[in-house]
């Protein structure tokens, strides 16, 4: 199985290149045809980025999360989330980077095998940066008017973070 597992990258390419072959496709310049579009993508959706990272670093320096985390604590109980990863609730969809930092921190506290690491560490996997996801992609796009794509991906992540806490207190 380890081998096929190391294999699989370069069997992949293989595939790529004989299709291409057997399809007449010029491969090196369709490569930079890619190559080009990705690097325009990336030109696209660096003021997006630069703008969603500046206001999650100052949102987390600014001690906003950890006081919003502390109001929302009690509600988020009800739905059997740790206080301690009430912060993590509001900073993932935000950050991925902020999540997994928050999340190692919560580790470090809590300890990895308690209840609110092990919440801290599932969370960290079930869910997703719905924010920055969601912006990166319209502004990339051009799409101004998202109507029910944020209240939607909101409602996954807190089923998912709901979803979490109950499978561990379910299976630990």
């Amino acid at each position: 199985m380890d081998g096929l597992t190391s294999a699989l990258v370069p069997l992949l390419l293989a595939a790529a290149g004989v299709y291409a072959l057997y399809n007449n496709v010029d491969v090196f310049p369709a490569f930079l045809a890619g190559a080009k579009e990705g690097l325009s993508t990336a030109a696209g959706i660096l003021p997006t980025m630069v703008g969603m990272l500046t206001a999650v670093y100052m949102l987390r320096a600014s001690g906003c999360i950890d006081l919003l985390g502390q109001v929302l604590a009690p509600v988020l109980a009800g739905l059997g989330i740790p206080e301690e990863c009430a912060a993590l609730v509001l900073l993932k969809p935000v950050s991925g980077g902020g999540g997994l930092a928050l999340g190692s921190e919560i580790m470090r506290q809590a300890g990895a095998d308690s209840y609110a690491g092990r919440v801290a560490a599932v969370m960290l996997g079930a869910s997703e940066t719905s924010i920055y996801t969601i912006s990166l992609y319209c502004s990339h796009i051009g799409l101004r008017q998202t109507r029910y794509a944020l209240p939607a991906a909101l409602l996954g992540d807190l089923a998912a973070f709901a979803a979490s806490a109950f499978f561990v207190r379910l299976l630990f």
